[in-house]
């Protein structure tokens, strides 16, 4: 053996000692087994103590189901107990593995995986007004390792109103009616003129309606909830007023109360007014609804009569809707201090009728929770031509006038007219910002055209006007709108939309 060969073997015979030394500590570490299992609540920050929370839950509803994942770090599969504390006796339910129980013992996680689990909430009737707290716990027992989970509700007792008659198309509950039937001359039970409060919220199942000659008044404060295509309906001749204030506004939406709906569409059905109508609406706020509010004859009338029929909508808020923020047909609308935005196709669509509308802001970039459609419809669309009005076109005057408005959104020309010859188109836009790729006759000198508005936050849904706004001290002063949505005096120098910067 050459002596080079020989260093050689003397440096392995060296160095081999280490290697099986540092291979057998290697095989001697104990796998991470013991790392706590880690919550995922599939929210942008997670709470230094896990916790799942729901919004407010109505008695006698539950609530829609809640999931995290329960994730295993370790490089082996472990096996936990998943215990509900609160046992039977529970307002929360839990579900592992598709399975509902409170205890579930021996369950298996596999290494660097997960599994759901599935909570939900059922709130017994309360009969208190003010809201009250749910809580318990799911606790993870993993060999010695003990670890918890919080769930915190809001349960909160409501005046029910449930639809018991009409058709499937339109199930109804009669919430304001005659006392004496017309037809047997008996006692039905019903209020003439009905008060809702806000002592507690009102849940609606189907359509709450109010009947000839019957009057519903809301009060400031209150809170309506509608279940899934419900809705209200202010029937022919017919009156309903919204007595909102600006620190306690009406509020109209969905059941559904989870944060993840309040950007959310077509919760319920809509706001729906009908010919003569004695119909004001004041500080509220729209929102989740398929339409926001309809103003149209109920469709048995074959003479449609326009008389009389004057719906007023001021200082509020019509937000988050499928399609239509104000979808008005034949009649007669004022609207006042007004803010609608986030329209799935037109913010309003105005088709025959007369109209005054004064400091709308209509920002309609429309955007939602679920996966949708882009916008094609102008944010503002005005026309003598009504369209499909159940199943007949008809041509129908038009009177439309637009003072200190901002309309403005994502389409390239947000305000659209439509005439057809047999009748009459009148529109005008006086002082208004407006985004239209032509130059139409309705706009006035004073008009700002494709001018950008420079709306504080249109993400956070801020539709108030930064400094430098095109929109401040441009609007057509002493037209009978003194203070803006919020109280805020207009001056000599009026801002265009609802909110004076």
């Amino acid at each position: 053996m050459s002596q080079f060969s020989c260093k050689l073997s003397g440096i392995y015979f060296q160095v081999l000692p280490l290697i099986i030394c540092f291979c057998l500590a290697v095989s001697c570490v104990k796998p991470d087994e013991n790392l706590p299992l880690k919550f995922n609540f599939f929210e942008e920050e997670q709470p230094p103590t896990p916790i799942l929370t729901f919004d407010t839950v109505f008695t006698s509803i539950g609530s829609v189901t809640r999931r995290f994942t329960v994730h295993n770090p370790n490089n082996n599969e472990i096996t936990t107990n998943i215990l509900l504390a609160g046992g039977k006796k529970s307002n929360f339910s839990i579900n592992v593995n598709g399975v509902f129980n409170t205890d579930f013992k021996n369950v298996t996680i596999p290494k660097k995986d997960s599994i759901f689990v599935l909570v939900k909430v059922n709130v017994d009737p309360g009969n208190v007004n003010d809201p009250f707290l749910l809580t318990d716990s799911i606790l993870f027992q993993t060999g010695s390792r003990n670890q918890k989970v919080k769930l915190m509700a809001y349960g909160q007792d409501a005046n029910y109103i449930v639809a018991d008659r009409g058709s499937e198309g339109l199930r109804y509950k009669i919430v304001s009616g005659l006392p004496i039937d017309p037809v047997s001359g008996e006692p039905t039970g019903y209020v003439q003129h009905v008060t809702w409060t806000k002592d507690k919220p009102y849940v609606v199942y189907g359509w709450a309606a109010i009947d000839s000659t019957c009057s519903l008044t809301i009060e400031a404060g209150t809170k309506i909830y509608f279940h899934n295509n419900s809705g209200l309906w202010a029937s022919p001749y017919s009156s309903l007023e919204v007595n909102g204030t600006i620190d306690q506004p009406v509020l109209f939406r969905g059941d559904r109360l989870e944060k993840w709906y309040d950007t959310d569409y077509a919760q319920w059905n809509r706001i729906w007014i009908n010919e003569g109508a004695n119909a004001t609406i004041s500080n509220a706020i729209v929102t989740n609804a398929f339409i926001g509010i309809q103003v149209d004859p109920f469709p048995h009338n074959t003479i449609i009569v326009t008389e009389n029929s004057l719906v007023k909508i001021e200082n509020t808020i019509i937000k988050n809707t499928q399609t239509c923020g104000l979808l008005a047909r034949f009649l007669n609308v004022d609207m006042t201090n007004c803010v609608l935005y986030n329209n799935g196709a037109s913010s309003f669509r105005l088709e025959g009728g007369n109209y005054t509308m004064k400091h709308l802001t209509v920002g309609n970039y429309f955007s939602a929770a679920k996966p949708a459609p882009e916008r094609k419809d102008p944010a503002c669309y005005v026309s003598n031509f009504v369209s499909d009005y159940y199943g007949t076109d008809a041509a129908w005057d038009v009177k439309a006038d637009f003072y200190n408005c901002i309309l403005t959104g994502k389409v390239e020309t947000e305000v659209f007219t439509k005439k057809v010859n047999e009748a009459k188109l009148a529109v005008s836009f006086k002082s208004c910002l407006v985004k239209s790729k032509d130059k139409s006759e309705y706009f006035d000198e004073f008009c700002l055209l494709n001018k950008d508005p420079m709306f504080k936050d249109i993400e956070k849904q801020d539709y108030t006007l930064l400094p430098a706004s095109p929109a401040l001290g441009k609007g057509v002063p002493n037209i009978g709108v003194p203070f803006d949505i919020l109280g805020n005096s207009r001056g000599d120098k009026p801002d265009l939309g609802a909110y004076q910067h």
